[in-house]
């Protein structure tokens, strides 16, 4: 199993490249079942769970041609409607095949998903939200098992704001009888590029980036050509990283407004950020000051960055207090960081991080994928040096990380 060592205490300086959203890509692959024609997607990123989404469609019937980050996808003779638990297993995102399943053949049938254990994320939403549509669904053996002839529309309002159910229901609705209305839908970019996607292959939508997104359904749907957006989690991740090592860095092909809650709480740590089109320079001349937040759903402060954040304000001159508002179990990168010296009290979901001047290197393990990336970003601030363990979880949902950080002057290597 590989593991990354990194000796600290090098400020990141030159360039960065972002790659293109994990979490825009998964749903949009998913939606290439939506039609028989060939839909070609570029800047997709080279990840662990591309690499299973692409298997899964494949084991579908979907032809699926890879080169390098541009996949094309064609769905034109799918010879299965199952999504089994070996690949669904290891990500949650496989319940995303669900609704394009069930829209355009009548059934389907998904193992109930995987993925990090940061808290339960059930997919109750998803289900309740088709059958509000006129789907009969059972849960059999561990699989949601989903039969319509023709699917519905229906105005449905989600107990709680979910990204992977609001994108689901939106694929289903596309080519459902009728209007279909979403409320309080997510709002997050990645949910806006999949609407603009489906948008450009014939769907009918609109309000998508608000908490109420219209749809009317059509027929049938063509293929089409998506850029995918550029990763602002990944954007986040670096600038924690510029922060705790007080660097300077540009980094390209990004999208700052994408995350401007994320650089609201930079600035108030002190990182000067400067937008340029699409790209970002961040330059840090001090220590990091103590920012105190809490998540929240889109336009909030994303949940993906809570633990790069508080890598940061480990480092950081004062107290922070940081409260988890969409996951119950998402602090076990805390332990991870006091054996790096790092004062963190947790309570509930909430959390109380005294900054300390520095953090030492020790060997930490990886809980799942943003814990991952709080301790690279530790790692690369740590006096001495730092092992990770289980880092497939980092390679889920970043591309070649150690590389676009040993380009920028940071000492980290991947031992097998």
């Amino acid at each position: 199993m590989d593991k990354l060592r990194i000796t600290g205490g090098q400020p990141l300086t030159g360039d960065i490249t972002i790659s293109g959203a994990k979490n825009a890509a998964l749903p949009i692959l998913c939606a290439s079942l939506l039609t028989s024609e060939a839909v070609q997607l570029h800047n997709v990123p080279t990840l662990r769970d591309i690499d299973t989404t692409c298997a899964l469609l494949a084991q579908i019937g979907v032809k699926v041609q890879r080169n390098g980050h541009d996949i094309e996808l064609c769905a034109d003779q799918p010879n299965s409607i199952e999504a089994p638990y070996e690949l669904v297993k290891t990500m949650r995102a496989s319940i995303l095949v669900l609704g394009p399943l069930l829209a355009r053949f009548g059934e389907a049938k998904v193992s109930l998903p995987g993925g990090c254990a940061i808290g339960q994320r059930p997919v109750d939403q998803h289900i309740k939200g088709l059958r509000a549509m006129g789907a009969e669904i059972e849960l059999e053996h561990g699989f949601v098992v989903a039969r319509a002839q023709r699917l519905k529309g229906a105005r449905i309002r989600t107990d709680m704001v979910t990204v992977t159910g609001t994108e689901n229901l939106m694929m289903a609705a596309v080519l459902a009888e009728g209007e279909t209305i979403l409320e309080n839908a997510a709002q997050e970019p990645e949910v806006v590029d999949l609407a603009n996607m489906l948008i450009a292959m014939g769907a009918r939508i609109k309000g998508h980036g608000t908490e109420e997104i219209v749809i009317q359904g059509v027929d049938k749907l063509h293929g089409t050509t998506h850029h995918i957006m550029p990763d602002r989690i990944e954007t986040g991740t670096f600038l924690c990283a510029v922060g705790a090592t007080q660097g300077d860095i540009t980094l390209h092909q990004t999208q700052a407004d994408t995350l401007e809650a994320t650089l609201h709480k930079l600035r108030q740590a002190g990182l000067e950020i400067q937008n340029n089109g699409n790209t970002i320079r961040a330059r840090m001349r001090q220590r990091p000051n103590a920012v105190s937040f809490s998540t929240r759903e889109y336009p909030g402060l994303p949940t993906d960055m809570q633990a790069q954040l508080m890598a940061l304000n480990a480092l950081a001159n004062g107290r922070a207090t940081i409260a988890e508002n969409i996951f119950e179990n998402r602090f076990m990168h805390v332990q991870e960081l006091r054996r790096m010296g790092a004062d963190i009290k947790t309570e509930g979901h909430t959390a109380r991080v005294r900054g300390v001047e520095t953090l030492y290197g020790a060997t930490v393990m990886a809980t799942d994928l943003r814990a991952s990336a709080c301790l690279v970003i530790a790692g690369l601030a740590a006096q001495g040096d730092t092992t990770i363990e289980r880092i497939y979880h980092l390679d889920r949902g970043y591309e070649n990380m150690e590389s676009k950080l040993a380009a920028a002057g940071a000492q980290i290597q991947r031992l097998s």
